[in-house]
């Protein structure tokens, strides 16, 4: 009897930052994994991803279920990462100042809005 074939081949690659991507696409192993502890299957996250394969999505799926505690260190490594990246761009002055200046102009935009739904007195 032949013995089969028990290597898989994982589709995962490792960018020059640090982050893992599914395949040869710019998809996250973070993005996949997040829907799937949500409770999405495969057959849904796939929707979420049309450069994927369903299969890219069950090998990945795989890949964190048999390595769980690697993965789950690297995601918290990744949230701490976003995080610093946060707080560095929203304390910049000139995005608060941008930010300011768009809820400005958000808030003329409403006012306006309202106005023009508001009836018209006709007396």
């Amino acid at each position: 009897m032949k013995m089969p074939d028990t290597t898989i081949t994982v589709p995962l690659t490792v960018t020059e930052q640090g982050a893992i991507r599914i395949a040869n696409s710019r998809v996250s192993l973070d993005s996949v994994i997040y829907q799937f502890k949500l409770g999405a299957v495969p057959e849904q996250i796939v929707y979420s991803f049309p450069s994927l394969s369903l299969d890219e999505i069950y090998l990945a799926i795989a890949y964190y279920l048999t390595h769980r505690e690697a993965v789950e260190e690297y995601l918290r490594e990744q949230e701490a990462e976003a995080e610093i990246l946060r707080q560095r761009i929203e304390s910049d002055p000139k995005h608060q100042k941008r930010m300011s200046e768009l809820r400005e102009r958000l808030l003329a935009r409403k006012i306006a809005q309202q106005q023009d739904l508001s009836p018209v007195n006709t007396d």
